[in-house]
């Protein structure tokens, strides 16, 4: 028997050490469920009970029997601390600890002092069947449905263990006396043998719950990952940035929507793995448009090495060439554990408004900078035609007096003839400027385009030799324009000549178009459309079938002093002066030009309301108001033929009209000194402000015209104007000036000036003047 029980015993601590090692390995490898760390206490525990069994009966009692007896009941009780554990049940520890201290406690009195063998045994079945107790009631609440096998499994367990507990304590009353009086049980083996199989199932089922446990999580830790999964491809195929997952052999693996709305691909092609685009080619571009190079391609760099590619501009070019699509992009290798490369992010932003943004940013910087320059260039042409108009004036009208001072037959005449020619030159030159700086004086009247062309038709066939065709066509009813007759027909004929210049000499076909349309028209220019309110606008298209010009010419056309013509042909102010007015005049213009197909200008004014004889002739306004004008000047200088020895005034030897000229230039004062005295005036010509306002002062009734230059340095000839007209308010005064505005002509009127006069006139158009402004001779 004693061998027997040996035997069991040994193999009771085999099963408690492979239990033992089995929960520590589950317990070191699955920290995270929560039972085989307690489990494995109890292995250690009821080993420890083995051993004290094994030393009976030559053992010290305490050791055999309530050391023993204490470590197989703490075995079951930390058993059922690692069941709620696992089953995520709080559990208290001191409690266990003070129940399982009073067990020890009861063994020891049991054994020391009250040595009852039965006694032992019922207070070892009580222990048990309280811990069985409580942990069927946990494996209850823990699973009422009865859903999870291992935890039935584990039920029926325990209760049998219940139930053989029980009957261990009953079994106390049957066991037989000894000769001392006391119960001895020979149920040790049996008992021993019982408690191993309930190791081993155990051992089992607690294996399998840990298994179980670790399913769940896994199942779980998969659900979350397939969560996260599904939350993060909906966010990636809502993004409005494009992302394309590609594999190192340049397959797509996948791609979002934004990148297929992009590239054009179709919608059929979503969940496919390498999409088909609808262009059966498409191109990659630099950002300075011209084709990618493999090697700068995103995809390419990362794939060559390794490291990612931030903030490239790629443009995407369909089959047919005709839209790209810009994209700002960045690429990034995506590796696995080991470093191989498993993916390479693709993701871009569609740039492709911005880059249209900045090119219309840069249009319009560039239009900018024209208006500066142009608005530079119109001021020193200012400046520069005053100065210049003063020199012109001079050299006209001393060739004019010297003309008429010489015999008809003499040799001089034919070199001041050519003098007089090119200071006529010189003169339309700075008219030019002028117009091109919107500084030359206007005189707006209701004018009716078809008339104007016809002029300008005349003038061209006359100035041009070329065999070319010109043909007029005018639509009926057409409204009249408020418009300078003189630039109208000035921007006609340049068009005009650049087109018989653009025939090049051959038998080509000008064509000058007019027409009116609708306020509402989609072809009208926005400006025109605005300064049109409710009346029509007057179209006017100049065509011709010549050279053309290319995209480089049509960019620089209106840039001053650019021309395509030979050195000396041109200006390079025609185009220039030719935009300037059409703009003065509140109307537009558009350029339609092909190489080897001719050039279309068409140009758009604003009509005004058909006015009756009456209203025209008296310069009314189509609202009813009154138009200011004066004079233009625009008088060309006699020929040789048409010089007349100079007439005196009327009445000149009677009582000669006082003239007072005040102008800053010595040539001009001697000029006009001797130019009004041949007339028989009588001339104050004076250089300095002061005196000529201390001259009026002195005789306010002593002179009939003060006529004066507008800019001279210290005071302008409008000061001097104001303090003459303050001390003597009916004396006629003229201003004049080689540069002449809108502003200019309002103040002069403001402060009582009779007449602006422009300073290039020729010499019998400045006495007109003269003679229009002086007082009827007084009596005599």
């Amino acid at each position: 028997m004693q061998l027997d029980l040996l035997t069991i015993l040994a193999l009771r601590l085999c099963v408690d050490g492979l239990a033992t090692a089995a929960f520590f390995a589950q317990a070191r490898r699955h920290p995270s469920v929560g039972g085989p760390g307690w489990w494995t206490v109890s292995g250690l525990l009821a080993a420890l009970g083995s051993v004290g069994l094994g030393l009976r009966p030559d053992g010290p009692e305490l050791l055999t029997f309530g050391v023993a007896n204490t470590a197989f009941v703490a075995s079951a009780a930390f058993l059922w601390i690692g069941l709620r554990s696992y089953l995520g049940q709080p559990y208290a520890l001191r409690p266990v600890l003070a129940a399982l201290l009073a067990v020890f406690v009861g063994n020891v009195l049991l054994t020391s002092v009250w040595d009852s063998m039965a006694a032992r045994q019922i207070l070892f079945s009580a222990a048990g069947v309280v811990i069985a107790g409580l942990a069927l009631n946990d494996i209850r609440r823990f699973d009422p449905l009865h859903r999870i096998l291992e935890l039935q499994v584990l039920r029926w367990v325990t209760w049998f263990k219940l139930v053989a507990l029980i009957g261990l304590a009953v079994s106390v009353w049957f066991l037989p006396v000894s000769a001392t009086g006391e119960r001895t049980s020979p149920a040790v083996p049996v008992l021993l043998l019982g408690t191993m199989i309930d190791v081993l199932l155990r051992l089992v089922i607690f294996s399998s719950l840990v298994t179980l446990r670790l399913q769940q999580q896994g199942d779980r830790a998969r659900q979350v990952l397939q969560i996260r999964e599904a939350d993060s491809r909906a966010l990636i195929e809502n993004l409005s940035a494009g992302v394309m997952v590609f594999r190192p052999d340049q397959t797509l693996a996948s791609v979002n929507s934004a990148a297929r709305r992009f590239l054009g691909w179709s919608e059929r092609d979503a969940h496919s793995a390498m999409p088909v685009p609808f262009a059966p080619e498409w191109r990659l571009l630099s950002e300075d448009g011209r084709p990618m190079p493999r090697h700068e391609v995103p995809f390419e760099r990362v794939l060559a090495t390794g490291q990612p590619v931030a903030d490239v501009i790629l443009g995407v070019q369909s089959g047919d060439g005709a839209q790209t699509q810009w994209a700002l992009c960045n690429a990034y290798p995506e590796n696995d554990a080991i470093g191989d490369l498993r993916h390479v992010m693709f993701t871009f932003v569609d740039i492709t408004s911005l880059r249209e943004a900045q090119r219309h940013q840069q249009a319009l910087e560039h239009q900018l900078a024209q208006a500066h320059k142009m608005e530079a260039l119109g001021t020193l042409a200012g400046g520069v035609a005053h100065d210049f108009n003063n020199i012109l004036a001079a050299i006209l009208g001393n060739a004019d007096l010297a003309r008429q001072d010489l015999p008809p037959d003499s040799l001089a005449s034919e070199s001041l003839d050519e003098i007089s020619t090119a200071a006529r030159r010189g003169r339309e030159l700075v008219r030019q400027v002028q117009a091109f700086s919107r500084q030359q004086p206007m005189e707006r009247r209701p004018v009716h385009v078809a008339e104007v062309v016809a002029e300008s038709c005349s003038l061209l066939r006359a100035a041009t030799a070329s065999p070319f065709e010109l043909v007029q066509t005018c639509a009926d009813g057409l409204p009249p324009i408020l418009a300078d007759a003189t630039q109208l027909s000035q921007v006609l004929l340049n068009l005009g000549t650049n087109a018989a210049h653009a025939l090049n000499g051959r038998a080509g076909r000008i064509e000058y178009r007019i027409d009116a349309l609708g306020s509402d028209d989609p072809r009208l220019p926005a400006a025109v459309v605005q300064a049109c309110a409710e009346n029509r606008a007057v179209r006017v298209q100049v065509q011709d079938n010549g050279c053309g010009m290319d995209e480089a010419t049509r960019v620089r056309m209106f840039e001053p002093f650019f021309t395509t013509r030979v050195v000396g042909a041109g200006t390079g102010l025609g185009l220039p002066v030719v935009l300037g007015i059409v703009q003065t005049h509140g109307g537009a213009i558009e350029v339609d030009s092909a190489p080897g197909v001719g050039t279309t200008f068409t140009l758009y004014f604003p009509a005004v309301r058909a006015l009756s004889a009456a209203t025209a002739d008296t310069g009314l306004t189509p609202d009813g108001g009154t138009m200011t004008t004066h004079t233009s000047g625009n008088t060309e200088l006699p020929g040789p033929s048409s010089v007349e020895k100079p007439d005196m005034a009327p009445d000149a030897m009677t009582d000669p009209r006082h003239i007072l000229y005040l102008d800053d230039d010595d040539t001009l004062v001697f000029l006009v000194r001797r130019l009004l005295e041949r007339r028989g005036y009588k001339v104050t010509a004076l250089t300095d402000q002061n005196e000529a306002i201390e001259a009026v002062r002195s005789q306010p009734a002593g002179f009939d015209l003060v006529m004066t230059d507008y800019n001279m340095p210290g005071m302008s000839g409008l000061e001097v104007a104001r303090a003459v007209l303050a001390i003597s308010p009916d004396l006629p005064v003229a201003l004049a000036s080689g540069y002449i505005t809108d502003e200019l002509q309002a103040e002069a009127l403001a402060a009582g000036v009779r007449e602006v006069v422009f300073k290039t006139d020729a010499v019998e158009a400045f006495c007109e003047v003269v003679a229009r402004l002086v007082t009827p001779p007084r009596p005599a």
